[in-house]
């Protein structure tokens, strides 16, 4: 028995996010059913994040135990071949120890949300990104932001079916910047709440589209109080980027 830490990928869009459901496509199954083709038996795949309907990964990570270890220079390519034609793909595989976990081994988790600032419909990043039509001021949204650096209760900004056992998270970093008509908001921590980023990006875009000042997004902090969080962001611009590993 090998385990493998592989990085994937992935287009949400035809998915009903990462996590296998019973009668719904989602990224898991995919990447079990082509691990099965390798091994000749059921295989489980577990992430570092269980990303949401919809939502993207440039930088996930899980691991998988194979029954009949493979050379780990074929494990990638073996894999690519029978994903095809999903939206997935593996960028990268390694053998790990028996009791490396990409979930619980994880120290820090990277997302980037991206905003497409414009009145025009998208059309080549309709479904990866989030149009705004209101025009949006970064430098107020990232001087908003930076209240919600460091440990705090997140319940104003927690999904009412997050399964957490608590709402308190420390946030690492939080950045927005703008880049011509776009803008992209960049989020690292630990661990995050269910709908976490996606609410706290939505609450920002009142901010930067000037319905609340700047000082709203501390006080909604400390609200407590997830009837206080502005409107969710859709999960088309929402992308697991990066996931590491070490000392904190």
């Amino acid at each position: 028995m090998q385990r493998y830490k592989i990085t994937i990928e992935y287009d949400g869009r035809p998915y009903f996010g990462w996590q296998r459901q019973d009668g719904q496509p989602s990224v898991q199954q995919a990447l079990e059913e082509a691990a099965a083709k390798l091994d000749g038996a059921p295989v489980l795949v577990q992430g570092a994040g269980r990303t949401d309907r919809g939502v993207h990964a440039t930088g996930q990570v899980a691991h998988f135990d194979l029954q009949k270890p493979r050379p780990i220079r074929k494990i990638a390519d073996a894999l690519n071949f029978h994903l095809r034609p999903e939206p997935v793909a593996i960028l990268n595989a390694e053998e790990v120890e028996a009791d490396w976990n990409a979930r619980f081994n994880a120290t820090l988790r990277a997302y980037r949300y991206v905003i497409i600032n414009r009145r025009a419909d998208l059309t080549v990043d309709k479904g990866l990104a989030w149009r705004v039509p209101f025009k949006l001021d970064a430098g107020a949204m990232d001087r908003a932001a930076k209240a919600l650096i460091g440990q705090h209760d997140f319940s104003t900004f927690r999904d009412a079916e997050c399964q957490a056992k608590h709402p308190v998270r420390t946030l690492d970093k939080i950045d927005v910047a703008r880049y011509g008509e776009g803008l992209e908001v960049t989020v690292e921590a630990q661990s995050f709440l269910h709908r976490q980023v996606r609410s706290i990006v939505g609450s920002l875009v009142e901010v930067g589209r000037g319905v609340q000042n700047e000082d709203w997004i501390g006080e909604i902090l400390e609200a407590k109080d997830r009837t206080a969080c502005g409107p969710v962001a859709p999960p088309d611009g929402l992308y697991l980027e990066r996931v590491e590993y070490g000392s904190r």
